[in-house]
């Protein structure tokens, strides 16, 4: 290399890019810039009790003299894990922004190289950083890229960067004011060696939001939208059960686009309504038309649902649907009012039944199997293996079944998820052909009409009823 700039610079020429090397042209990028975020925790809805356990750090850089003045140690590292959406991001933020701490916003894959070393360095370079612009916070997201367990058939130059960031961790001072926040969907991948007190001292689970929440995250999220006065955020969280953050978010913004749609200046109940079904069911095809024998299929398919949805009384029905979105031919819309964590043996029977309740109405009345049931028999499969290894419902007894114990009894553990799947299948059959009337009049109204709200249904077999 030294001859070629030597030769060139004899005939007073610049380098040519051909004589860089690939190294050169490849020279990994050492540095990573810190901010300053105005984030509070005024703007993390909910989580009060995540809140309330980051508030000693940031009490702590601001006032650590009290602290140590009774001999307390600041916390070295937090470790939030959870599923993603959840707002784990947001919260380190918040931190830093509360503390007006540099804030150094780094992912775990930005360690990762095919260079030998670079992953450590940067790892050097990122602390020694952090140390100069006190007090300061890294956060690293998607921790597991760079703190995997080791094994003996790991990748060495990974090791070599967790390693590094172990060291950094254990080297620093108690005056250092930095602290370090990591991130991950995935606890169980970390290395013990991570986990220990002295590096992630506190380990925060951000689950997903309860009722309660969940408005609180709509009204944020809804605070810089003109909102018609009938939208009921409050009502919108009931429906919500089992959402994020980021599905709350998005919600949000889909029932904004729909109102420019409409041309609307203000979003109402049924923008949030169509959002709410953008987000569950997918994208409504507007071009694809059923043929007739199909149309009049996919009907009977989800008034079975409908049917038996109504007699268990499980999981309320908000909307009925033939009209394809995303994979889907039809749809029934089932948003719980309440949350929900605990569940019987007879409540994930009664759910069990619902799902089988497709299958079963087209079996009465068209007498064949379909390949309409795919979606709904994976979810009935999933239930009964869980009712069957974690739960301890069925005849093998109280007991969890899993690893080598579930590859030894696989053919037990099969038969006693097919029973109690088949059992479930013949008392829906004998539910749907008790009510067979119903059936038909849900189904027409669906044929015709293509929906059916939770009110509509329950007129029309109201009006069965009485004739």
């Amino acid at each position: 290399m030294k001859m070629l700039d030597n030769f060139f610079k004899k005939i007073n020429k610049p380098v040519p890019v051909f004589a860089q090397t690939k190294l050169e042209k490849e020279s990994p990028k050492e540095d990573s810039a810190s901010t300053k975020p105005k984030t509070t925790f005024c703007d993390v809805a909910g989580l009060d009790e995540v809140k309330e356990e980051l508030f000693e750090i940031v009490d702590f850089m601001k006032s650590p003299d009290k602290y140590k003045k009774m001999g307390a140690k600041i916390p070295k590292g937090v470790l939030f894990y959870g599923p993603p959406g959840t707002g784990k991001t947001l919260l380190a933020s918040a931190v830093a922004g509360e503390t007006n701490s540099s804030f150094f916003n780094v992912t775990g894959s930005e360690f990762v190289e095919k260079y030998v070393g670079v992953g450590a360095k940067r790892v050097r370079t990122l602390f020694e950083k952090a140390r100069k612009e006190s007090p300061s916070i890294i956060f690293i997201d998607e921790i597991d890229a760079i703190g995997a367990k080791r094994h003996l058939e790991s990748n060495n130059e990974k090791d070599q960067t967790l390693n590094q960031l172990l060291v950094e961790m254990d080297g620093f001072t108690k005056d250092s004011n930095v602290i370090i926040i990591g991130a991950t969907n995935r606890l169980d991948l970390l290395d013990e060696a991570l986990l220990r007190p002295g590096r992630f001292d506190r380990h925060i689970h951000i689950g997903s939001p309860n009722y309660h929440t969940r408005c609180e995250i709509l009204k944020v999220h809804t605070n810089n939208k003109p909102l018609d006065p009938s939208v009921d955020l409050e009502l919108l969280a009931k429906k919500t059960h089992g959402f994020n953050g980021a599905h709350l978010s998005n919600i949000a913004n889909e029932a904004a686009i729909f109102a420019v749609r409409d041309n609307s200046d203000v979003i109402t109940t049924d923008h949030f309504d169509k959002a709410l079904e953008r987000v569950i069911a997918g994208l409504e095809s507007k071009n694809s038309k059923l043929i007739e024998k199909e149309k009049q299929i996919v009907s009977y398919h989800e008034a079975g649902h409908a049917i038996v949805s109504n007699i268990l009384g499980i999981c309320p029905i908000q909307k009925i649907s033939i009209i394809p979105r995303g994979q889907a031919l039809g749809y029934v819309l089932q948003l719980p009012d309440e949350d929900r964590y605990i569940y019987t043996k007879e409540e994930l029977i009664g759910k069990m039944k619902i799902l089988l309740a497709g299958k079963a109405s087209e079996e009465i009345i068209f007498n064949h199997k379909s390949t309409g049931a795919k979606d709904d028999l994976k979810k009935v499969t999933d239930i009964a293996n869980q009712m069957v290894c974690e739960y301890g419902m069925s005849n093998l007894g109280f007991m969890t079944i899993d690893g080598n114990v579930k590859t030894f009894m696989s053919e037990q553990v099969q038969k006693e998820a097919n029973d109690i799947v088949q059992n479930c299948y013949n008392e829906t059959l004998s539910l749907l052909k008790d009510n067979i009337n119903d059936l038909h009049v849900v189904s027409k109204h669906l044929f015709d009409n293509e929906t059916m709200t939770h009110e509509e249904l329950k007129s029309l077999i109201t009006k069965q009823f009485i004739n």
